[in-house]
């Protein structure tokens, strides 16, 4: 998580410093690259660690290897940060290289979270959307090897295939197949957690897993063989979020606590912002859209809401959830009951957290225009205040896990004598 962190920061600078990257056409060799640093670095790297976490509290499985997370991180480290610099320099020999590294410490992953899949004692929807989830990025990685074989001259079956649709097919099945599957499964176990409630519909959930699954099968093929079936599978992906907006808002009417705090809020606007980029996505889907610069730049600004606008947003929220409950209780679980220990709220400022959130949705709408326009100046804008933004959720972060390395209690008061004890005094 803190390799994540350091990633997302990286990005944020990256992009003040280039922001032609976003200016500009996505297929590039500095948008690919800071592509896989957001994706790999950030959203990967959070998302595999908070799994570990995750996966054995909320199926009530234990983790099956924890010796195996050092090694699968080393590696993870390694690919990601090799296949960035290969990707930069357009060494697609490097970035073949480095990507099976990152492949085999994903491998690792995959199989360390299927095994404790098997242990839990009952499957529900969220242990359904991690399977699908972990079967989707092994399907992912995969794609991505395969195309990176092919721009190195071998693999040449995939020349039979349209490039831009591989690459299109190998995004769709990262973002949507492995972030946005463990984003609604996950939310359907912390939402209700967070904000007392419960699922309102079981067969809601599950039909929405359901069709997202059967929806990314659909785009696979129609988005890698240029089909005209696009739209039509578009919709099945937006029947599926539609469906699981419906059984959100149905979890949030029958909450008991009535007050949603900052990180509740980041996650619930992420979800928001799922409808107009569904729609972007079901006109970006239409076989007959012409192939022009401004078409070029709606891809990018798909892209930029999809990764920057929802997920980040999502995870970002969750983690003001999730890294002060892991830290609390690493710190200050052994002494309750013998000193003072402080509230999950006393370890971060929820000033910072309001002035984050803010500043993020002020950068959103400011980064679109100018990669609309297109202008870098505005991009450059937009991204300058996504960084402050980010510096907020950094700023917290290490005030969190300061309290990890020192913990900050007090003892206990004493208790108050009563009137017969002083006058027995």
């Amino acid at each position: 998580m803190a390799t994540g962190l350091a990633a997302l920061l990286a990005v944020g600078i990256w992009l003040v410093v280039q922001p032609q990257i976003l200016a500009a056409y996505h297929y590039s060799a500095s948008a690919v690259a800071i592509t896989h640093l957001f994706v790999l670095g950030w959203l990967c790297s959070i998302v595999m660690g908070a799994m570990y976490q995750l996966v054995p509290v909320a199926l009530e499985a234990k983790l099956y290897s924890e010796r195996m997370v050092l090694p699968q991180w080393l590696l993870h480290v390694v690919g990601l940060t090799g296949m960035v610099m290969a990707f930069h320099a357009w060494n697609m020999k490097g970035v073949g290289w480095f990507g099976s590294i990152f492949a085999i410490g994903a491998c690792l992953f995959i199989y360390n979270i299927t095994r404790t899949l098997l242990r839990i004692p009952k499957w529900n929807v969220v242990s359904l959307s991690a399977a699908s989830a972990l079967a989707w990025v092994l399907l992912t990685i995969t794609a991505g090897l395969l195309i990176t074989a092919a721009k190195a001259g071998r693999a040449n079956f995939m020349f039979h295939f349209n490039p831009f649709g591989a690459m299109h097919t190998h995004a769709h099945l990262g973002i949507i197949g492995f972030f946005m599957m463990l984003i609604v499964g996950v939310s359907y176990k912390l939402i209700p957690m967070f904000t007392l409630s419960e699922i309102q519909n079981s067969k809601r959930a599950t039909i929405s897993i359901a069709l997202l699954n059967i929806g990314l099968v659909g785009s696979l093929f129609s988005i890698l063989l240029q089909s005209v079936l696009k739209p039509a599978f578009a919709l099945v992906v937006i029947a599926a979020l539609a469906i699981y907006g419906w059984e959100i808002i149905a979890i949030l009417r029958a909450r008991k606590r009535r007050v949603m705090d900052w990180g509740v809020r980041y996650f619930l606007t992420a979800i928001g912002l799922l409808a107009p980029l569904s729609l972007l996505a079901f006109v970006l889907s239409w076989p007959r859209l012409p192939l022009n610069p401004f078409t070029g730049q709606l891809e990018n600004l798909y892209g930029y809401v999809g990764l920057i606008g929802v997920v980040s947003f999502a995870v970002i929220g969750m983690l003001y959830k999730i890294i002060p409950f892991l830290v609390w209780f690493g710190a200050y679980s052994k002494h309750i009951g013998k000193a003072q220990v402080p509230a999950l709220a006393e370890m971060y400022s929820i000033g910072l957290q309001r002035l984050g959130y803010w500043l993020f949705l002020i950068a959103l709408p400011v980064a679109g225009v100018g990669i609309l326009t297109p202008r870098a100046v505005t991009v450059r804008w937009g991204c300058a205040l996504f960084a402050t933004s980010l510096a907020t959720v950094f700023v917290n972060a290490i005030r969190i896990l300061s309290h990890y390395f020192h913990p900050r209690m007090k003892p206990l008061a004493a208790p108050k004598k009563s009137s017969h004890d002083r006058h027995s005094t």
